[in-house]
């Protein structure tokens, strides 16, 4: 790797990951824009991951090998790739997933032209297990419309987002007491510091998996949710609507009320909807 700092560090955790590993890794490694480091964090796994990783940073000098002899979580392991990332810009990505070619060309030209925005995401594809496209899923593109949503929808595909390194370092990157919802805390603290966007262009096929969304994860998910949310109007000043207001106790109300196989139906049939 040459010894000046590289514009991009791609970020992306994997834990026994064998399965669709080198298809990620392979989607990074053949971009349009090639000055950049792939973090690549084997989180303690106990399959073939670690050593599809050491196979393929002996072959590309941007690949940046870091190994946890334990799993520790995917907080902690970005937490560490973040702390060792050099670029100017963090990409994320996710070892299940794959990165059209363009991605992080388009991500780049639009932060740089627009340096208002601190993070900035982009449609993708929900796919199948062989990354057949299912549908297309869509985020707010401008601030305005993102603000307007947040307390209501998480507005970024998380392996889709693009962010500058070191406003995500001044934030203190993900808390690893919101496994789970880490992401969404993130983007309410990062948007304290400047802009959100979404690009129009589809970047990424995000790969789903039958049965991978447990009813208990949801209503996990479901009550995190609702405490990053308040802890974003008491803490990071964000502003609400009435309608914000409104949804937040239907919200509230609802996982009292709801019963979780329920809850599952209704966050896939909210989550097409607003997208």
């Amino acid at each position: 790797m040459s010894t000046s700092s590289p514009t991009i560090s791609v970020l992306m955790p994997a834990y026994n990951a064998e399965k669709y590993l080198a298809t990620a890794v392979e989607s990074i490694l053949n971009q349009t824009y090639s000055d950049f480091e792939f973090i690549i964090i084997d989180d303690g796994s106990t399959d073939a991951s670690g050593q599809i990783i050491q196979n393929y940073a002996k072959k590309d000098p941007r690949i940046v090998a870091v190994q946890n002899k334990q799993n520790r979580g995917i907080c902690q392991a970005l937490n560490k790739g973040l702390e060792i990332a050099s670029g100017q810009y963090i990409a994320r990505m996710d070892t299940d997933d794959w990165s059209y070619s363009h991605r992080l060309e388009q991500q780049l030209n639009f932060i740089e032209s627009h340096p208002e925005v601190v993070i900035c995401g982009a449609s993708i594809e929900i796919c199948d297990e062989s990354l057949n496209t299912l549908n297309k899923r869509k985020y707010p593109l401008t601030d305005e419309e993102t603000r307007k949503k947040i307390f209501r929808i998480n507005p970024f595909a998380h392996p889709a987002t693009f962010y500058k390194t070191e406003l995500a370092k001044k934030v203190g990157g993900y808390n690893p007491q919101l496994r789970d919802v880490e992401d969404y805390d993130f983007y309410f603290r990062l948007g304290q510091l400047g802009q959100f966007a979404n690009l129009p262009q589809t970047v990424l096929k995000l790969r789903t998996h039958p049965n991978s969304i447990s009813n208990k994860k949801i209503s996990r998910q479901a009550w995190l949710n609702l405490y990053v949310r308040l802890k974003a109007m008491a803490e990071y000043d964000f502003k609400t609507s009435w309608q914000d207001k409104a949804f937040l106790l239907a919200n509230t109300l609802g996982l009292v009320l709801i019963p979780p196989n329920l809850k599952f139906r209704l966050f896939n049939f909210l989550r097409r909807s607003y997208h």
